[in-house]
């Protein structure tokens, strides 16, 4: 038995591993791709073969890369997919100094009205529509040029996540001529379009200004593609035979003329069947992110009908096109651990999941690889050199992100091109030299990728590995105006924490009476244990009541504890993490609440309600309006809450009402849904946290981030002379000097400049004039990022809100807190703009909360306690009915009595039970 079994495995084994063998390409296979590649290369640039080649080799007219005399102040637009980014961009002698960024927008119908109209809007926040600027375009789909600034798109379709974009209106036109129209019909400015490039060839030159061997561009990453300078007398259908020209070698086609059939399996050939151009770019779906997940997705599908995983069961979402996503490669064989789809998996499926992935991925980077080789050798031979030294500029997200992919390639240059050196210089600022210092977001894509997290956290099945936890608070519903009574709320969440009396009375309007005294928490404490913790919050409650008077009183407490907890009631937080710098050691898994209690268990207190500081903030806000159901904290952290149907919760019982939900939205990215905007500053302020890895939203939007990120730029634009002549104080290196309050001070309108001055002399530079201008631009672009990605994720919560209503127009209000949002001069307004913008359906009033979040908890209680005296109430009022087993014993004997009583002649008519006679002698027998 134990041999049949053992067998029954090895040929398992052998199935995968034969699966798997079809991506394996041999060193022979390698060169044949190679060999392939460099013949098509040849046909795309001869003029009888052209119209037939798949490799298209189109001109770019760009004739050279830059020399570092460039200089002057540019407009840049960048587009290559359902966002693009509009920059300014203004160049010394030496490089790029500031730029700017406009909000991304998607791009679905009215194409170039819309880029207008986001051009438009970007002027006017930079104040200037009135100045013409030279205009670059890069625009990444495939083109026929016939001058740097005359194009005709040929083909315009993008990814399987956006089927709805195929802008058919604009094949065949030249898209230079579509945004010089659409520029007369807005009629509000005016540009100098004077070029236009592929992302490959924006790749190329922004890394050419850096190295001037830079000759080659690439991208790896949702597309796949290269450009190179090419000799003139090469490209036979353009006029000229001296010096080079760039040639987008539009390479995703290779493939197109079945001249790779010998290497596509059959996953390739159903991936392009399913895909919106079947037969086209064929060598793109073998290689870019667009694909390579849905071919995984493929290969898992076929082996779990052969049952050699997940036990032979599909689940739907497995059977879900597009699920499986590019970035889970990457995740997978970096951490080696696979993404819940609902699979009933085994350790040994995820062994095996870990495989196909880097079988995919491997023969990716070998194809890239060997058709890079392909180019480098032409150029090789091009100069008629025995040995090569070149750069190739790379830029896309599989190549930056994947753990592997950039090794596979450049290993596979190095055994293909044994006569070429090459070396790979990686575009940090992408195709336009503008995001260096912040990564342009599509808003309404993060709208969509949160949403997604919400769903996730609110399942039961995917609530486990969801990053936004959705926690329910057992809050379930806002202040109605009858709250009144006694209360002291406590309220933790920071270096220093409040304690509150709050009187709610009735006389003859609701009136609220705070008091409340605010006590400092020392570091060694919240590094400390948690009984020390929790030992210093009781002795600074019993210093509050002693102050108050009220030692002897038995008054109830609401607890504002601004952690993520798990609640299974309302008095009960189990805290899940620490964040803000709270590393207190027991707590964690612990009922925070229980470890008070005991703390506090000879002071007379009687918790009742443990609160987020959002729900808090919901709760100040939601006593003034009662249509408040939404809380955000914008300050040393961030976080949201809101009001959720009963019937969307799974984790919690019952489908009637609603109840708020903590969504700990901090943690929304920690699963790698970021990556694709987060930065090079965002990833050394993670690096440098107590907490790397996770809360990456947090820290790319809070307070308590926002100055160290400015401040980490500032060092870089300085180490590259863009800055204070290059000069870097040993302050201004030091972590935490820049702090977030610099930021609002620094962006108020009429004192600003001053201030920068005066705070970057502290830090002991010496500012110029157009160094404090900088200074200020960049407090701007970090500030502004934040309220943006705020408005997305907060205009997430609005739309499912609305969506519960089945409501057409929106109409509630946001409780808001923090100091982020109440000191920065600009942060509210930038914050409202944009939600606007995002849920144009909509109302929405956005109230300050006064009083903090500390009040909050005491409405929260005031509730607790209206529900506990209704529940005693009630329960006093059915008590009356309840009988005892005496009380039931006497009720017999009682009947008993009167039915005697009323059989007897003499006590029958003063019986009240009569016993009337009916004549009826009988019940039927049977034999009738």
């Amino acid at each position: 038995m134990v041999t049949a079994l053992a067998q029954r495995l090895e040929s398992q084994r052998k199935e995968i591993d034969d699966t798997l063998a079809t991506f394996a390409l041999s060193p022979t296979q390698l060169q044949e791709v190679k060999a392939k590649m460099r013949v098509e290369l040849e046909r795309g640039l001869k003029k009888d073969s052209h119209p037939t080649a798949s490799v298209k080799m189109l001109p770019t007219y760009v004739y050279r890369t830059p020399d570092g005399t460039e200089r002057g102040k540019y407009l840049a637009l960048d587009l290559g997919g359902t966002n693009f980014r509009v920059l300014v961009v203004k160049i010394r002698t030496e490089m790029l100094s500031y730029f700017h960024i406009c909000l991304n927008k998607i791009l679905l119908f009215q194409l170039f009205d819309l880029i207008v109209q986001c051009i438009s809007d970007f002027l006017d926040y930079m104040g200037m529509k009135n100045t013409r600027l030279p205009l670059g375009f890069t625009f990444s789909f495939p083109c026929n040029q016939t001058g740097i600034d005359k194009v005709k798109n040929t083909q315009m379709l993008l990814s399987i996540d956006h089927p709805c974009f195929k802008a058919t209106d604009c094949e065949g036109y030249d898209v230079v001529d579509m945004l010089r129209e659409a520029i007369k019909r807005r009629n509000e400015f005016d540009l100098d379009i004077v070029a236009i490039v592929n992302d490959t060839v924006g790749t190329m030159m922004t890394c050419a200004y850096e190295d001037p061997k830079c000759q080659i561009g690439l991208i790896a990453g949702t597309g796949s593609n290269v450009c190179y300078m090419e000799e003139m007398n090469n490209i036979e259908f353009v006029e000229g035979d001296e010096g080079q020209m760039c040639v987008n070698t539009e390479w995703g086609g290779f493939g197109e003329n079945d001249n790779t059939e010998d290497i596509r399996t059959r996953y390739d050939r159903e991936v392009d069947g399913g895909s919106l151009n079947p037969g086209k770019q064929r060598f793109e779906k073998m290689t870019s992110g667009m694909y390579l997940g849905e071919i995984v997705r493929q290969i898992l599908i076929d082996l779990t009908k052969r049952g050699l995983l997940f036990r032979g069961r599909i689940t739907e979402r497995l059977k879900t096109k597009g699920i499986f996503e590019t970035k889970f490669l990457s995740q997978i064989e970096r951490y080696s651990s696979h993404l819940c789809l609902g699979l009933d998996s085994t350790c040994d499926d995820s062994i095996i999941v870990k495989e196909v992935c880097g079988a995919v991925s491997r023969r990716a980077a070998q194809l890239c690889g060997a058709g890079m080789a392909a180019v480098v050798d032409k150029i090789r031979e091009n100069r008629g050199l025995d040995h090569l030294e070149i750069t190739v500029g790379v830029d896309g997200t599989l190549y930056k992100l994947h753990p592997h992919f950039s090794t596979i390639l450049k290993d596979t240059v190095r055994e293909l091109a044994p006569n070429c050196k090459v070396d790979f210089i990686l575009s940090e600022d992408g195709s336009g030299k503008g995001a260096a210092l912040i990564t342009a977001v599509t808003l309404r894509d993060i709208m969509a990728r949160f949403r997604r997290e919400m769903e996730n956290g609110l399942g039961r099945d995917t609530n486990p590995t969801a990053t936004v936890k959705m926690l329910p608070t057992f809050v379930r519903s806002i202040p109605d105006g009858s709250e009144k009574g006694d209360f002291i709320a406590l309220d933790l969440g920071g270096s220093n924490f409040r304690i509150l009396r709050v009187k709610v009375s009735h006389e003859k309007k609701q009136t609220v009476q705070m008091e409340n005294q605010i006590y400092e928490t020392p570091e060694d404490i919240i590094q400390g244990s948690g009984s020390r913790l929790f030992d210093h919050v009781a002795e600074c409650l019993g210093d509050f009541m002693e102050k108050q008077k009220i030692k002897d009183k038995k008054l109830p407490m609401g607890f504002t504890f601004s952690f993520p907890c798990a609640h299974s009631k309302l008095d009960e937080a189990v805290l899940l993490t620490w964040t803000k710098r709270f590393k207190a050691s027991g707590v964690e898994g612990m009922d925070v609440v229980k470890l008070l209690n005991k703390a506090i268990k000879k002071r007379g207190v009687n918790i009742m309600a443990v609160v987020n500081d959002t729900v808090g903030t919901m709760m100040t806000c939601g006593f003034d309006d009662q249509r408040c159901e939404v809380g955000i904290i914008i300050g040393t952290g961030t976080n949201a809450c809101y009001m959720e149907e009963l019937r969307h919760i799974d984790m919690v019982e019952g489908d009637e009402g609603r109840m708020c939900i903590n969504t700990e939205w901090g943690a929304f990215g920690d699963d790698g849904t970021l990556e694709d905007i987060r930065t090079e500053f965002d990833r050394e302020i993670d690096r440098g946290s107590l907490n790397p890895g996770k809360q990456l939203f947090e820290k790319m939007v809070s307070g308590m981030y926002m100055g160290e990120l400015v401040r980490l730029i500032l060092v870089k634009m300085a180490k590259e002379g863009l800055l204070f002549e290059g000069r870097i104080t040993p302050e201004l290196l030091t972590k935490g000097t820049f702090e977030t309050k610099h930021v609002s001070a620094i962006e108020k309108s009429k004192e600003g400049l001053t201030k920068a001055k005066e705070i970057l002399t502290r830090l002991g530079v010496e500012p110029s004039e157009d160094d404090c201008i900088a200074v200020q631009h960049v407090c701007t672009i970090v500030s502004f990022r934040s309220a943006n990605l705020i408005a997305a994720t907060l205009g997430a919560i609005l739309t499912r809100v609305k969506d519960n209503k089945n409501s057409p127009r929106l109409r509630t209000t946001v409780g808001i807190d923090g100091s982020l949002y109440k000191m920065h001069p600009q942060y509210a307004r930038r914050l409202h703009k944009t939600v606007r913008r995002l849920v144009p359906e909509s109302d929405v009033r956005f109230l300050l909360s006064e009083s903090g979040s500390g009040k909050g908890a005491a409405m929260v209680t005031a509730w607790a306690s209206r529900l506990a005296d209704q529940t005693r109430q009630i329960a006093e009022t059915l008590a009356e009915f309840r009988l005892t087993k005496e009380q039931l014993l006497e009720v017999k004997k009682r009947m008993r009595t009167e039915i005697q009583n009323g059989l007897s002649k003499n006590t029958q008519s003063t019986a009240t039970v009569k016993m009337l006679p009916t004549y009826v002698r009988s019940t039927p027998d049977g034999t009738g």
